[in-house]
């Protein structure tokens, strides 16, 4: 009897002790009849599946073009073949020409998959398309694979829920941008470049459906920098838009004064698999955290300009070696999380998305009023006119 396991819950050591021969399977939407994936895998005892990818195919709600959907899949797969993980499997519904460079398989889905319509629907046009983007890398001793993605959903769907006549929500994206993944194992990569052609392809799917307003938001450090250059090139590809994007969550006056307030931890304590996520993970689902394998790291190398703190980061931006600063993969001081501090701090990311939610529908408001008044370039064109 094969067992399946959820690969996103284990912590980096527990990959590292895998092994290498273990199938990994990597699914295109869920729904999937397991015993047709085993079958297809001769049975093994036991199967890892990856974070379903949420959508990109024909059929999920939000195609993209072919060879973006390709690129990414064929990263994140070569993450793992990378780590030395040989038997490795995309499953996809029926349908699909892709022309991966890694072994695939298209079996059907259960009658209550089926395909869907669009992401989001057609009818949530003016509203503002939150975007959440997490990632599956290493969270030191103590925490899952998923954090990053645990915590971005959590505040998306809180978001969401406080401004329902405002927001439409996107299913979260499990991979995104990790450099230093060579340090630690466990940590998947889809690629800067890839990364952001993708991204910029779902902007152009959603702008051609009539949507104007988006919010990518992102649990993952790493993914920011390319975030930042998504939100350039589909600002300059489509002008009528409004797309933001914020540095991760809490970063504003009142988060930084949430932190601040309920922090135990000096700084250098949050910054990664730190107080701050291990609390956000205790509250949201504990039985993920193994708190007695905690580990506080905080010998970052710091100078004036430059530290590694969730306040206070300096003004120097560096990408060195995550082994220079961690033997764990944990920057802070995570055994000094608590429930009840997760709790106080995803509703005050919640409040501080919400918000944002509120601005960016003012900005578009804003701008198109000065537009139709004939200001500037905008005053020679027809209202409607995208160029």
């Amino acid at each position: 009897m094969t067992k399946y396991h959820a690969y996103d819950e284990l912590t980096w050591p527990e990959v590292s002790s895998l092994a290498r021969q273990v199938p990994m399977v990597l699914p295109l939407g869920t729904g999937y009849p397991m015993e047709r994936v085993a079958d297809a895998l001769s049975n093994p005892s036991d199967i890892y599946l990856l974070p379903a990818f949420p959508f990109g195919w024909l059929g999920s709600g939000l195609p993209v073009s072919e060879n973006l959907l390709k690129s990414y899949l064929t990263n994140i797969i070569s993450s793992l073949r990378d780590d030395g993980f040989s038997n490795t499997l995309v499953i996809a519904p029926p349908g699909l020409t892709l022309d991966l460079s890694v072994p695939w398989i298209a079996l059907p889905q259960l009658s209550d998959n089926t395909s869907i319509d669009s992401y989001p629907p057609d009818e949530e046009r003016g509203k503002v398309v939150l975007i959440p983007i997490g990632h599956t890398e290493q969270h030191g001793f103590h925490l899952p694979l998923s954090t990053d993605t645990l915590i971005i959903d959590a505040i998306a769907q809180g978001t969401a829920a406080q401004s329902p006549d405002l927001t439409a929500v996107l299913p979260v994206m499990p991979y995104g941008v990790s450099t230093h993944r060579q340090s630690f194992a466990g940590t998947l990569n889809a690629g800067g470049q890839t990364f952001e052609d993708f991204w910029v392809g779902v902007i152009d799917v959603l702008v051609r459906r009539g949507f104007d307003r988006f919010y990518i938001i992102s649990g993952h450090g790493g993914n920011s920098s390319f975030i930042i250059n998504t939100i350039k090139y589909a600002g300059e590809r489509h002008r009528r838009i409004f797309c933001a994007t914020a540095w991760l969550y809490l970063s504003g006056p009142d988060g930084i004064a949430s932190l601040e307030k309920y922090r135990q931890s000096g700084i250098g304590g949050m910054g990664h698999a730190c107080e701050l996520e291990t609390s956000f993970i205790l509250h949201l689902n504990p039985a993920l955290v193994q708190m007695e394998r905690v580990v506080d790291e905080t010998n970052f190398i710091t100078t004036p300009s430059y530290t590694m703190d969730w306040v206070e980061g300096g003004p120097l931006i560096a990408n060195p070696p995550w082994d220079d600063d961690t033997q764990t993969g944990a920057y802070g001081a995570g055994s000094l999380a608590t429930a009840q501090k997760g709790k106080i701090w995803l509703d005050s990311a919640i409040a501080e998305k919400v918000s944002h939610i509120h601005e960016i529908h003012e900005q578009h408001r804003r701008r198109e009023e000065r537009r139709r008044s004939g200001f500037g370039l905008w005053g020679k064109a027809k209202p409607d006119q995208d160029f």
